[in-house]
Parts: structure tokens; sequence; C-alpha cells
């Protein structure tokens, strides 16, 4: 006689064996750490808390945190780390009026909307012309505060800082002066402050040139770009200072104004003190 006695037939799933619907968390964690496509082999997708995500299941934040620090470089080159603050509405520093804000708000949109559906943008350059002290410059940074929120690529340089900066072994961070280019020419969104601001006469050719060759790179690749200035498009008899075009030319100025808005600020000198100072 046999001692051995069968045993009773057990359905798999009694045995724990798992359907792929109710694969374990360590299961899961292993085929995503894979590559496999979740949505392929019919599993629900568990996370419920995005922020927890690593960088390599989702770049948007690693993406977002780069785009901050390369903002604030620029602004810490500037040493203008006080607009950082700037926003159009929101915020301890807020725009008036009289700097636009609802104009500016409105082409960044626009840039924004672009840069989603992969086209030029509609118009290209915004110039931000105004007085010493009007605040045109916390306007070009509220602008490059919230484009960066955006998520558009956004950096900051004076004009006359950049054509500093071309000059061999003249840039920071030990980069070359290809390098220098480089940067202003492919990011997203340039913020060119003090357009010919320390220039008092005609332009050397190498300041000319640099420039025009500034512009015309980021007109032709189709990157928008937001220029301050204290000068007039043109002199006239009504202003007979200097304007951009007798100092870097009619063929520039003509460049720039194919694609642009013009935000004129207008206001008292917010730096000038409330009672003059006796000397």
């Amino acid at each position: 006689m046999s001692l051995t006695v069968d045993a009773p037939v057990t359905p798999g799933p009694n045995r724990g064996l798992n359907q792929a619907g109710a694969v374990t968390d360590h299961m899961w964690a292993i085929l995503r750490r894979g590559g496999a496509d979740m949505a392929q082999l019919g599993v629900p997708d568990r996370r419920s808390d995005r922020a927890e995500v690593e960088p390599w299941e989702d770049i948007a934040v690693p993406k977002a945190h780069a785009r901050r620090l390369a903002w604030e470089r620029s602004v810490d080159d500037a040493a203008h780390q006080e607009y950082l603050g700037f926003r159009f509405v929101t915020g301890a520093h807020q725009l008036d009026p009289n700097q636009k804000p609802k104009t500016l708000g409105n082409w960044l949109n626009s840039l924004v909307e672009a840069k989603r559906a992969g086209t030029r943008p509609e118009t290209l350059n915004m110039i931000i012309p105004g007085n010493i002290g009007s605040g045109k410059t916390a306007a070009a940074f509220a602008l490059g505060n919230e484009a960066v929120l955006a998520g558009i690529d956004t950096l900051f340089v004076k004009h006359a800082t950049y054509l500093t900066w071309r000059r061999p072994d003249s840039a920071p961070h030990n980069m070359k002066s290809w390098e220098v280019r480089k940067k202003f020419v492919t990011c997203e969104l340039l913020i060119l402050d003090e357009l010919c601001g320390e220039m008092d006469m005609t332009a050397t050719e190498f300041a000319r040139r640099e420039t025009i060759d500034l512009i015309d790179a980021r007109i032709s690749a189709g990157r928008p770009t937001a220029y301050t200035t204290n000068l007039r498009s043109r002199r006239t008899a009504d202003h007979p200072g200097l304007g951009v075009v007798d100092i870097l030319g009619e063929r520039l100025l003509s460049r720039l104004e194919s694609s642009a808005h013009v935000a004129r600020i207008q206001g008292p000198d917010r730096r000038k003190p409330a009672e003059p100072l006796d000397w």
C-alpha cells in the first residue's frame, strides 16, 4: 500500500502567481528602471506624487533648475541681483502701469505659444526705450523672471558688457570669445540692456560689426530679443541728441525694427533723490 497522498489541485492565482495587472511593487519598479513601457504591459501608472519622480524619469524638474541657474548667473554677472524679485503683477516688487506689465505679459504669452507650436514668434523683438531712471531695466528684469518661470531659457547682458566679453580673454568663467557669442545667440530669449548706452559717438567698426552679427544671428534663427535703451531711434529736431541709427547705422535699425513692438516707459527718474543734494 502506498503512503503517498495526491495533493489537491490549486488554481494558479492561489499559488501566488500574479497576473500582469497585479504585478508587485518591487517588480513594477524593476520593469520601469529597465525601460519597459508600462502602458503596453497593461500596468497602470502608480505614481501619485510627481514631485517624487526621479530626475531620469522626468527631466522637467532638472531642466527648470538649470534654466533658473543660467538666468541667475547672467544676473550675477551684471551685478543686478536686487532685480530678481521683480514680477509683472505679483510678488514683493511689482511693475506699475507706466512700466507696461500688460504689454510685456502679452508678448511673453505669444513667445510661450510660439515655442509650444514650434513656430517663429510673430513679433520677434521688444524695444523698451525710456529716460534714465524711468524703470525700464526693472521692467526688463520682470520680463526675464517671468519668462524663466514660463519655461523659456533666458539670459541678460548689457550691450557694452557683451562687446567687452567678445574681445580675447575678457569674458568671465574662462569663456572663450566664441563661447560668448554662442551663449547669447542660442538662448531662447535674450534681454540686451542699454543698447548703445555707453556710446556717445559713432560706434567703432568692432562694436558695429559685433552688434549687427548678434542681432542678425538671432533674427535669422527666429529667437526673440528684448532691448532697453535711453536713446531715440533717430536724431530729430525735437531730440537733437544721437539716436541708435546715428551710432550703429540705418541697416541695423531697419533689421531690428522689421519685426518689433515698442513699449515706451515714461516717468520721472526713480533714482533721483526727492530733495536735491547740496554739494
